[in-house]
């Protein structure tokens, strides 16, 4: 990025299964403990997959009205939960510490209000359209997880949000890095919100056949990135958001720097609506554009946060990305999926998983991949094995999300350094 508009984060906030503060998250995930349950409706309807990530430890009434509960879908409330830790943990104040015309949002979901769609079609079959809530619109759209935090807190700059499926919060993140470095706004709340663990979902992606039934008696096992025995993704629900800021007006009003944004690259596979390009050089590319823009040899990448969803196919394919952009390097670097704990929290995940990689650079340890019992030969990449690992010297980590449609997102984050 250019050196004149460098890109910081100083807030962070986070829903998951794992915990909904970015404390209680982290701490579980570096203990290896699973927020993967079994859930009962799933159970009783005999789903093929019958768990799931469920938001787990969300004080709702902290960060919104029981009113709003009302009239807001599930991945609304823990985008704007999200948004105000991430607020308060940055202590940035909109229309004191930064005009509110250059501060924006650009957060969403890979699906949006699904609950509610789910809901609404019920009741337009069961009791006719005069009983359709006139908010079911705004509660379905995924830009509205953008729309309300800039409500909450009178955000009037750029404001939007982009689906790319699961890459969509990394998306977001790269996005508005990219608008604060062209000059457009000087801050953005950037991440992805999911509400995925519903009837709707289940049903969907087990009729595709993407989620795994093999674990529903064992959940905390199920989600089993590059494991030889994962046979699918298990569904997870939460919130990622960064507070993002040019380096300049962050320490203008001293703030603490948590890390750097220092490269980004988007790309697609153009290949199948599903499934990734078998060679996986789309994603590949993706690496090599953020390692581009961030001025660094694949050497320098000393973790990766894996998309690693624990399907047979993207793990597979994400292993030969990571070869083909890191080269010879990619046996030497440590690479974690902490999907193996949370599930796949979808659009959310970018986001989540970004804050995992800032906390690996602040602290010198990452999250293990769980469940990882017998390593597919054909990923054989430094996995990091059922425990986390000190990486006491770690000064750059990768993020790395695939999504369908065939988009890829990629961000480097960096230690901060003068």
């Amino acid at each position: 990025m250019k050196e004149e508009r460098r890109i910081v984060v100083t807030g962070m906030g986070v829903v998951s299964p794992v915990g909904s503060t970015v404390e209680s998250a982290w701490d579980n995930l570096l203990a290896g403990r699973s927020g993967i349950r079994r859930i009962g409706k799933f159970a009783e309807r005999e789903y093929r997959c019958q768990i799931g990530g469920e938001v787990s430890g969300l004080d709702m009434d902290k960060y919104v009205s029981p009113k709003d509960q009302q009239r807001l879908d599930p991945f609304c409330h823990y985008a704007l939960a999200a948004a105000q830790q991430a607020m308060d943990s940055a202590g940035l104040q909109p229309g004191t510490d930064i005009p509110p015309e250059r501060i924006g949002a650009l957060v969403s979901s890979g699906i949006g209000g699904l609950q509610t769609c789910t809901l609404q079609s019920q009741r337009l079959e069961n009791l006719g359209q005069r009983m359709v809530s006139p908010l079911t619109v705004p509660q379905i759209i995924a830009n509205m997880a953008a729309g309300h935090i800039a409500i909450r807190f009178h955000l009037q700059g750029p404001n939007f949000g982009l689906v790319s499926a699961c890459a969509t919060g990394l998306h977001a993140i790269g996005e508005a890095a990219w608008i604060i470095r062209r000059g457009d706004a000087d801050a953005m709340l950037a991440g992805g919100a999911e509400n995925s663990v519903i009837a709707l979902a289940q049903a969907a992606f087990g009729a595709m056949r993407a989620l795994t039934g093999s674990h529903n008696d064992d959940p905390e096992h199920a989600s089993r990135p590059f494991d030889a025995t994962r046979d699918g993704f298990v569904p997870g629900s939460g919130a990622g958001v960064l507070l993002l800021e040019e380096l300049t007006h962050a320490r203008r009003r001293g703030a603490t720097i948590l890390a750097e944004v220092s490269g980004y690259g988007a790309t697609c596979d153009a290949h199948h609506i599903t499934a990734p390009i078998e060679d996986g050089s789309g994603a590949a590319r993706a690496i090599q554009v953020a390692l581009n823009h961030a001025g660094l040899s694949p050497e320098a990448i000393g973790y990766v946060n894996a998309h690693g969803t624990s399907t047979p196919l993207n793990d597979l394919v994400e292993t030969r990305a990571l070869k083909l952009a890191l080269g010879e390097h990619a046996y030497h670097t440590a690479i974690s999926s902490t999907k193996s704990m949370t599930g796949h929290m979808l659009g959310a995940a970018g986001g989540f998983e970004s804050v995992v990689c800032i906390l690996a650079l602040r602290n010198g340890v990452a999250p293990g991949t769980m469940n990882l019992a017998t390593p597919d030969p054909n990923c054989d990449l430094d996995y990091l094995p059922n425990a986390a690992r000190e990486l006491p010297d770690l000064r750059h980590a990768l993020k790395l999300n695939m999504g369908f449609g065939g988009h890829n997102a990629a961000v480097v984050f960096s230690r901060f350094e003068d």
